[in-house]
């Protein structure tokens, strides 16, 4: 891989299951809000760095609620 195209910035905490939770207001495959996945790219390291330490406290405003949104009955 050519130096030029290497970049010293956190990889994307995206999963690729883009769904925005109606309650919590977060995706529930990384845990980011809408505004941050949309300023993502224009972020810089330190504020992505900031998000990223915050998405696994996230993870609780999902607890009981199943990856495919519909709660079991």
């Amino acid at each position: 891989m050519d130096e030029i195209w290497k970049r010293n910035e956190p990889d994307s905490p995206c999963v690729k299951v883009c769904v925005m939770h109606p309650k919590a207001g977060i995706c529930i495959g990384c845990y980011r809000r809408n505004a941050e996945i949309a300023a993502w790219a224009r972020m810089e390291r330190e504020e992505r760095l900031a998000i990223m330490a915050e998405l696994p406290a996230r993870a609780g405003l999902l607890k009981g609620v199943r990856k495919g949104g519909r709660k079991r009955v």
